[in-house]
C-alpha cells in the first residue's frame, strides 16, 4: 500500500477565546441567513429547502462540534469557558431554528410533495419534517413560544452541569497507613500535601483505591468523596427532570421517556421498563449468591487484617472484593496482567487488528506536522485498502492522559462529520478518543489494565464506526444511529479482549518485548469474564431503571431519595445509611442518556448476536469484517438499524447469545 499525502488537511487548534467567539458568531450568522433565504422560497423544492439545509448542516456540525471540543480538552481554562458559551450559543440557536414556523411550512410543504428521491434522501425529508413536528411547530403560537424558553432553559442546565463536571477538583488527602495495600506505583503518582497523599477522583487515582485499599473506612470516604464531589449539579438535574416533564406534556406526550422513545429501536417506555425488569428478576438470583460468597471472602479478610467482623456488603466493598477473589479464587492480579499491556505497543496492535478486521490503514503523523490540542496527542490520518488502492478515509486522534480541566472519562467525539458536498466531493470524518489513562511514571510506561485494555477497545469502535460510515448527509454519519443501538458496535468488538489468540497477539511485556503473555494466564483472564457478572449488571440496571423512573415522572420525584433507596434495593448492596449524590456526577443523563441509559443492556443484545454468529468461529476473519464494516457501520443512521441487522444476520436478531453469555437461562 502506497500512502499518498491525505487530500483533505486535519482542523487546526489554536484558537484563542477571542476567535472562538467570533467563529462562533459568524457560524450562527451564516446560518440564520440561509433559514432566512430558504424560509423565503414561495415554491420550495426538495432542492431548494431539503437539500440546501442538509449540506449546509453538514458544513456546520463539523464548525460546531471542534468549536464545542475546546471546553473538554484545551489546557487553558480562558479557552474552555469560551467554547462551553459556544455550546450554550450554538444550543439556544438550534432551539431557535426548531421553532422557526416559516421554516417548518416549507420543509412541510415538500415532505407533503412526496418527491421522487434516493433513499437517504427520503429518510433525510421524514426526520427533518418529523423534527419540527416534534418540537411543537403544530401547536398555537403561545404555547410555541413557553416552549421555547422551556427549551433554552433546559440547554443551558445541561451545559452548566457538563462545566461543573469538566472543572471538577476535589480531592482527599490519605495518609500512607489510610493507604495500606494501595499498589505503590499508584501512591508515588499522587502529589503530597501536609504529608498526606492527594487522591483526586480521576479514574487512575481513586479505582486503584477503591479496589486495593485494605481499610474500609478508606474505601468509604473515596466512595462518598467521589459519588458528593460535585453537589451544584443536583438541583441542576432536579430542574431537568422538571423541565422535561413540563416541556413533554406541552408537546403532547404522557412522559418525557414517552417523547424520546419514539424515535428508538425501543419505542416506549413500557417495552423498555418490561426489558429491565425482566432482566433484573433473572440476574437477582446470580446476584445474591455472588454477594453471599463475597461476604465469605470479606469475613476471612478481615479477621486476617485484624479487623472487627462486619456482615454487611457495603458498596464500596465492591471492587475492593472483586478484585480479591479475582486473585485469589481465579488467579487473576491486575497488575500483573498490566506488565503485559504497555500502552504505546498495546496500541499499535489494536489498531493492527482493526487493519485486518476492516482493511484499514492507520499512520500516525509525527514532528512539526501534528496538528494537536495538546503535545500529549497522536494523530493519525486513516486510510482504506480493499483493493490495493489507497483510499483516504478520515483523521483520528488520542489524547489519552488525565490532566486538569479536561474531560474526566473515556469517550468518541465526533469532530467533523463526514458527507458529500454541494459540489458533489468527499468531506472526510475527524474523530477523537478522549480517555484517561494512568501516564508513564520514572521507571514504568503507562501498563494498561485489562479492563482499561476493554475501554480503550469500545471507544476506539466508536471512533472506527465514525470513520468508515459513508453517507451523504453528515446527519446520518457514523454514530449518528438510533441511541439505544449506537453501543453495539463499540460493545460487540469488546469481545476480542476476550479471545485467547487476541489477547496474546496484543501482549508484549514492558521489560522484555519478545515477551508474551502465557496461555495460563490467559486462561485465567476468560474464565474470570462474567465473575460478579450479577453484581456488575445489576448496577448497570440501577443506572437504567433510576433514569427512566425519573423520565416517567411529573418532575416531583425525591431525586435524591429515589437514588438511593433504588440503589440498594437493585444492586443488593448496603451503603450503611450515607446519603450520596452520584446523580450529580451522571452526565449520561445530561449528556443525550436522558431515557437512554437502558441501551448499554439493550444494545448488548445485538452486539451478543452478531459476534456469535459471525465472529465467535474465527474472529479475525476479514471476510466477515468487511461485511459488518460495509453492512452495519457505513450505513450509520441512513438506514433502519434493524434492517441492517436482519441484513448481516439473515434473519430477525434474538436474545440467545446475551443470555447464553450472562450464564442466565432464558
Amino acid at each position: 500500500m502506497t500512502i499518498k499525502t491525505p487530500p483533505q488537511a486535519p482542523p487546526t487548534w489554536t484558537l484563542t477565546p477571542e476567535q472562538i467567539t467570533a467563529e462562533t458568531e459568524a457560524v450562527i450568522a451564516a446560518a440564520k441567513n440561509l433559514h432566512d433565504q430558504v424560509a423565503a422560497i414561495e415554491s420550495p423544492t426538495f432542492e431548494t429547502v431539503i437539500k440546501a439545509l442538509a449540506e449546509a448542516d453538514s458544513v456546520r456540525y463539523g464548525q460546531v462540534n471542534q468549536l464545542s471540543f475546546y471546553h473538554h480538552v484545551s489546557g487553558d481554562k480562558q479557552v474552555r469557558d469560551s467554547s462551553t458559551k459556544a455550546e450554550e450559543q450554538f444550543r439556544d440557536f438550534d432551539i431557535e431554528a426548531g421553532m422557526r414556523e416559516d421554516l417548518y411550512k416549507v420543509v412541510n410543504a415538500v415532505f407533503n410533495q412526496k418527491p421522487d428521491v434516493d433513499q437517504e434522501s427520503e429518510r433525510l425529508l421524514e426526520k427533518m419534517n418529523l423534527d419540527f413536528t416534534r418540537n411543537g411547530l403544530a401547536l398555537p403560537k403561545e404555547k410555541r413560544d413557553v416552549l421555547k424558553e422551556l427549551q433554552k432553559k433546559l440547554s443551558n442546565l445541561e451545559v452548566a452541569y457538563s462545566k461543573n463536571l469538566g472543572e471538577e477538583t476535589g480531592y482527599i488527602l490519605f495518609t500512607l497507613e489510610e493507604l495500606a495495600g494501595v499498589p505503590e506505583d499508584v501512591i508515588s503518582q499522587f502529589s503530597v500535601v501536609d504529608g498526606k497523599y492527594k487522591m483526586t477522583f480521576k479514574y487512575p487515582d481513586i479505582f486503584p483505591v477503591m479496589k486495593y485499599a485494605q481499610n474500609p473506612d478508606t474505601r468509604r470516604r473515596a466512595f462518598v468523596g467521589d459519588q458528593n464531589k460535585v453537589t451544584e449539579n443536583c438541583d441542576l438535574l432536579i430542574q431537568a427532570i422538571k423541565l422535561r416533564a413540563e416541556i413533554a406534556g406541552i408537546l403532547g406526550y404522557k412522559t418525557h421517556a414517552a417523547y424520546v422513545l419514539e424515535e428508538r429501536m425501543a419505542k416506549s417506555p413500557e417495552s423498555v421498563i418490561t426489558f429491565l425488569n425482566d432482566l433484573r428478576e433473572k440476574l437477582a438470583g446470580a446476584g445474591k449468591t455472588e454477594i453471599a460468597k463475597l461476604l465469605k471472602l470479606k469475613a476471612k479478610n478481615q479477621e486476617a487484617l485484624g479487623l472487627p467482623p462486619d456482615d454487611s456488603f457495603n458498596v464500596w466493598d465492591y471492587r475492593y472484593y472483586d478484585r480479591l477473589l479475582l486473585e485469589t479464587e481465579y488467579e487473576v492480579d491486575a497488575q500483573k496482567i498490566a506488565e503485559y499491556f504497555p500502552m504505546q505497543s498495546t496500541v499499535e496492535k489494536m489498531l493492527g487488528i482493526f487493519e485486518t478486521l476492516f482493511s484499514l490503514k492507520f499512520v500516525e503523523v509525527t514532528g512539526d506536522e501534528r496538528s494537536v490540542w495538546h503535545e500529549d496527542c497522536k494523530q493519525f490520518a486513516v486510510w482504506k485498502d480493499d483493493s490495493g488502492e489507497d483510499e483516504f478515509v478520515g483523521w483520528l486522534y488520542f489524547d489519552l492522559h488525565p490532566r486538569e480541566g479536561k474531560y474526566g472519562h473515556a469517550a468518541n467525539f465526533n469532530l467533523s462529520p463526514g458527507y458529500t458536498d454541494k459540489e458533489g466531493k468527499r468531506v472526510y470524518p475527524v474523530t477523537a478518543l478522549v480517555c484517561n489513562f494512568s501516564k508513564p511514571s520514572a521507571n514504568k510506561p503507562s501498563l494498561l489494565k485489562h479492563d482499561e485494555v476493554v475501554t480503550f477497545f469500545h471507544e476506539l469502535g466508536h471512533g472506527i464506526h465514525d470513520l468508515v460510515s459513508v453517507t451523504k448527509f453528515g446527519r446520518f454519519h457514523g454514530t449518528n444511529v438510533a441511541r439505544d443501538f449506537v453501543e453495539a458496535p463499540s460493545q460487540m468488538l469488546e469481545y476480542w479482549c476476550w479471545q485467547k489468540n487476541e489477547l496474546k497477539n496484543l501482549s508484549s511485556h514492558y521489560l522484555e518485548p519478545s515477551k508474551t503473555i502465557d496461555d495460563d494466564l490467559i486462561e485465567k483472564i476468560v474464565k474470570s469474564k462474567h465473575v460478579n457478572g450479577g453484581l456488575f449488571n445489576l448496577r448497570q440496571l440501577h443506572f437504567a431503571l433510576f433514569d427512566m423512573t425519573l423520565h416517567t415522572s411529573d418532575g416531583s420525584i425525591d431525586v435524591t431519595k429515589a437514588w438511593n433507596e433504588m440503589r440498594e434495593e437493585i444492586s443488593l448492596m448496603q451503603q450503611a445509611n450515607e446519603t450520596t449524590y452520584g446523580y450529580a456526577s451522571f452526565g449520561h443523563l445530561m449528556g443525550g442518556y436522558d431515557s437512554g441509559y437502558y441501551g448499554y443492556l439493550w444494545s448488548q443484545v445485538f452486539a451478543a448476536d452478531i459476534f456469535y454468529t459471525k465472529f465467535l468461529a474465527s474472529p479475525m476473519n476479514t471476510t466477515a469484517g468487511l461485511q459488518y464494516r460495509d453492512t452495519i457501520l457505513r450505513p450509520g443512521g441512513s438506514k433502519e438499524e434493524s434492517d441492517n441487522l436482519k441484513e448481516l444476520l439473515g434473519r430477525e436478531p434474538n436474545n440467545v447469545a446475551f443470555l447464553s453469555e450472562l450464564g442466565v437461562k432464558n
